[in-house]
């Protein structure tokens, strides 16, 4: 896209990814707002026909723009109250969703587990101009010490069952009273089903599910929202 716009650190960020991808800005539209997102432009050669749900310890999930995820940042910024406040995306990837929440004028922070994948955040939030955008790195085994959010986000993060205690103690820790949490992901992800078990001991949880056509395929995501459960 010729029409990108950075900031120069941005600019050199991007100069330092493209010794290691080959890049390209991508448009998302979501509900009135226009979002440009830096993505990997070699798939194909990058995922070399890997199967997410086959083995999902070494699938790269940050390097796609998942439908769960779009289907995230329009329910985020249709949701988005009069005064958004603190939102955190975890396993952000591109971050699609939270750079749109950040538009529709939440106090974003993304996350991930890689500085590269932030990098790509990074040039992402100067070419939408979201210079406010902050940046983590989040061990989700050990996870620092941050000031509780309104909103938790996250699509497509339930990948690994060894991660679940750890995840819910982040929501835990991190979701501010009264705050929400919400989680999209494919219907066929068989974590999901699990996870949400265990996190009913600590969350009311609703769920929708939208159906999208992709590639020719009908995909049903499924959205979860999560809240504290009320204590006596």
């Amino acid at each position: 896209m010729s029409d990108v716009v950075l900031s120069e650190k941005a600019t050199a960020v991007l100069r330092k990814l493209r010794k290691r991808y080959k890049t390209e800005f991508g448009s998302l539209k979501v509900r009135n707002l226009d979002l440009k997102i830096l993505q990997v432009a070699d798939l194909e050669h990058l995922l070399a026909g890997k199967d997410p749900f086959a083995d999902v310890s070494s699938f790269p999930f940050w390097v796609r723009l998942w439908e769960a995820a779009m289907v995230l940042a329009d329910i985020v910024v249709s949701q988005a109250p009069a005064s958004p406040g603190r939102l955190l995306e975890l396993g952000a990837g591109l971050g699609a969703p939270g750079l749109a929440a950040a538009k529709a004028g939440y106090q974003v922070t993304l996350s991930d587990y890689e500085p590269h994948i932030l990098d790509f955040q990074r040039v992402s939030a100067s070419a939408n101009g979201l210079d406010q955008t902050e940046f983590r790195i989040i061990d989700w085994n050990k996870p620092p010490k941050m000031a509780p959010f309104d909103t938790i986000i996250g699509a497509e993060i339930l990948f690994r069952k060894d991660f679940f205690q750890p995840l819910l103690k982040i929501f835990r820790t991190y979701l501010a009273p009264g705050g929400v949490i919400y989680l999209a992901h494919d219907a066929n992800r068989q974590s999901l089903k699990p996870f949400l078990e265990m996190a009913s001991a600590d969350f009311n949880i609703a769920a929708i599910s939208r159906k999208l056509t992709s590639e020719d395929k009908e995909l049903t995501i499924v959205l979860n929202r999560l809240q504290h459960r009320a204590t006596n």
